[in-house]
C-alpha cells in the first residue's frame, strides 16, 4: 500500500509537470496561474502545493526533468586529462543541436525557458537559475579554449572569457532563433558551420 501511494504521488507530480510544460508554452510563465496548471492536469491547487512550494519551484522542477542542450554539451565535453579538449567541445555542440531538433520534450522545455519567461519579482529564482547555468557554461568553454590554445600554440585574438561568451552566445542564439521558426534553417548543419567559422576566427583550424 505504501509503495502504491508513492507511485501515485510520483504519477501526480509528473502529471503536474507535464501540464506545466503545456500551459507555460501556451500562456507564458508569468501569464500562467497555478490554477491553470491544476485544471490542465485535472487536479486541484492543493495537489500542486503538496509537491511544490510555488510557481518558481514548479518551473525549476520542470527544468530539472530535462537536461538542457548546452548543459549536456558541457558535461560531455568535460575531459580533465585531455590537453586538447576542443574536438570534444565541437562534438558536444553538435549533440546539443541534435537533441534540440530530435527530442520534442527538450525542445518544448527549452522554448519555455527562453521565450516564455518574464522575469517579474515572483520569478526571480528562475532568473538566478538562468544566470547560474549561463555562467557555468561560459566558464567551461573558457577553460576548454585556454587548454586547446596552449596545446596548439594558438594565441587568442581576444581574452578567453570574451571568446567563450561569444561562442556561448552563438550556439545559444542559434538554438533560440531556430525555435522561433524551425523551417527557416537546418539547425544542425548551419549551427555546425557557424561554430567552425567562429573557432577558425579565433585561430583554431
Amino acid at each position: 500500500m505504501v509503495r502504491r501511494s508513492k507511485e501515485d504521488a510520483l504519477a501526480t507530480r509528473n502529471s503536474l509537470l507535464d501540464a506545466a510544460e503545456r500551459v507555460f508554452l501556451a500562456k507564458g510563465v508569468a501569464g500562467t496561474s497555478l490554477n491553470d496548471i491544476a485544471i490542465e492536469a485535472g487536479t486541484t491547487r492543493g495537489a500542486i502545493y503538496w509537491h511544490f512550494q510555488d510557481k518558481a519551484d514548479l518551473f525549476n522542477a520542470m527544468m530539472d526533468r530535462v537536461v538542457m542542450p548546452l548543459q549536456i554539451a558541457m558535461e560531455s565535453a568535460r575531459c580533465p586529462g585531455e590537453p586538447d579538449p576542443l574536438p570534444h567541445l565541437r562534438r558536444a555542440f553538435r549533440e546539443a543541436m541534435h537533441q534540440t531538433v530530435a527530442d520534442p520534450q527538450t525542445r518544448r522545455v527549452f522554448e519555455v525557458a527562453t521565450h516564455k519567461v518574464e522575469y517579474v519579482d515572483s520569478l526571480c529564482a528562475i532568473r538566478e537559475r538562468h544566470l547560474r547555468m549561463r555562467n557555468q557554461t561560459v566558464e567551461r568553454i573558457r577553460q576548454t579554449l585556454l587548454r586547446s590554445a596552449a596545446t596548439r600554440g594558438v594565441r587568442l585574438p581576444i581574452p578567453a572569457v570574451q571568446a567563450a561568451q561569444g561562442l556561448h552566445a552563438l550556439v545559444d542564439g542559434m538554438i533560440q532563433n531556430w525555435l522561433l521558426e524551425p523551417a527557416d534553417f537546418d539547425l544542425e548543419a548551419v549551427g555546425t558551420r557557424a561554430v567552425d567559422a567562429y573557432l577558425l576566427g579565433l585561430g583554431f583550424d
